[in-house]
């Protein structure tokens, strides 16, 4: 029988109870249970393997976002984020797009580009039809860098080439269009970039300056829809219709405004960061991504659109580059990233990549019906009240009502939830 990503009551266990009932429905281990609680997660000693004077390692909450249904399959979420109500918003409107029959994601081949800088050429133009004309002569020398990647199914696919204008004159720019497979792909597109630069420049008669990777990964494109019906949307006073339109006129002001794109598409990358994060993927190179996708019109603008259909419902898409890999880099010697991926249940890079924008999409939903309705404060105040508490030395007892205090009286601040914990301290001294 499958198992279902609906998991009631899940919030309400304690982290022990959450852990073991996400290593049973995943089939982790005992010890990857544990890399979960964060017993056995990256050591000391391997940080000091990953990068340069390292001195540590820093943790970030791993939560599990429930309820998702992507391609008519079932999928717990691991989640890297310290921003309160992110987890629970993914959560809520993932269960809200089940109602519309969840999430339906596709994704483009997982290609890079690999741009090359050609300078110093009388004629540039010249130049550019010279390179094209030994196109499969380069594709072929770039397959032999990693035969590994084109044994599974990958290599390099095309040569482009463009003139560009610049402050410094015209530059040949030359892109290498590269199939990484599973791999997120830089070392494979820098280093087949390499290889190409003194043919490149043997074949112009120009000078290759830079050659590397670009994070604008827009051959590498993951996509993500969903339709949650109408009558879903109702809560509290608010019914579905003005929730339906209150997100559609929310997603307007992003769509029109770059001032609202930027925090429209914050909320986005709220989800995307926490999984790519979770999973060991640079969040760095898709944030760059992402952002430069939005302003690929030469305006910044909303990467989702949303719309209502003839009967009401919510209509959602997200689409953007989402060069995320399950093969190198801290995916292999990150404990938790290996959990994480294998919490996820999938099989390739594309898959993960799909899902990741459909845990974006959700996000986005949850950030526009609170904005459309009560405000983004009402349920982030309470987690950030908790954060308060706990920053200005609550114990595990004095939490929740500190807690209550600082929302009962409006005031959620460091400063007044110090008062709140000094005064409980005295209270408890008289009545011992």
């Amino acid at each position: 029988m499958t198992q279902s990503s609906r998991l009631p009551g899940f919030y309400n266990k304690t982290l022990p109870e959450r852990a073991h009932l996400t290593a049973e429905w995943a089939g982790l281990s005992a010890d990857e249970e544990q890399v979960l609680l964060g017993a056995m997660g990256l050591s000391a000693e391997a940080a000091d393997h990953m990068i340069e004077n390292a001195v540590g390692v820093h943790a970030l909450p791993l939560g599990i976002a429930v309820n998702f249904l992507v391609n008519g399959r079932e999928v717990l979420v691991p989640m890297a984020i310290e921003e309160p109500s992110v987890v629970a918003g993914a959560s809520f409107m993932a269960k809200l797009a089940r109602e519309g029959g969840g999430f339906q994601t596709r994704s483009t081949p997982p290609e890079m580009i690999g741009q090359m800088q050609v300078l110093d050429l009388d004629d540039p133009g010249a130049a550019r039809e010279r390179l094209l004309a030994e196109k499969e002569r380069l594709l072929a020398l770039a397959d032999q860098t990693d035969p590994v990647v084109v044994n599974l199914g990958g290599g390099a696919r095309d040569l482009e080439a463009r003139v560009l204008d610049s402050q410094i004159g015209p530059m040949l720019v030359v892109h290498l269009i590269y199939d990484s497979r599973d791999a997120m792909g830089a070392n494979t597109v820098n280093t087949a970039c390499e290889a190409l630069a003194p043919v490149v420049e043997e074949i112009t008669g120009g000078r290759v300056h830079l050659r590397i990777l670009s994070n604008l990964a827009d051959r590498r494109l993951a996509a993500a829809t969903c339709r949650v019906p109408v009558s879903a949307l109702a809560f509290d006073e608010y019914p579905g219709e003005e929730v339906a339109r209150g997100v559609v006129e929310a997603y307007a002001f992003a769509a029109a405004d770059p001032y609202r794109a930027a925090t429209h598409n914050k909320g986005i990358m709220n989800g995307v960061d926490a999984v790519v994060i979770a999973t060991g993927n640079d969040w760095r190179a898709v944030e760059a991504g992402a952002h430069a996708y939005a302003a690929r019109e030469g305006r910044y603008t909303s990467l989702s659109r949303w719309e209502q259909d003839a009967n009401g419902d919510l209509l959602g898409h997200l689409e953007m580059p989402m060069a995320v890999g399950m093969v190198g880099g801290a995916t292999r010697v990150h404990p938790t990233a290996q959990v994480a991926l294998k919490l996820l249940g999938v099989q390739t890079a594309p898959e993960l990549a799909e899902i990741i924008v459909a845990v974006g999409l959700a996000q986005n939903l949850a950030a526009l019906r609170a904005l459309a309705t009560e405000g983004i404060q009402r349920g982030h105040m309470s987690l950030h009240a908790r954060q308060l508490a706990i920053a200005a030395g609550a114990t595990d007892e004095q939490i929740d009502q500190v807690v209550s205090l600082l929302l009962e009286e409006g005031v959620v601040r460091l400063d007044r939830a110090e008062e709140i914990l000094e005064t409980l301290g005295g209270q408890q001294a008289n009545s011992g």
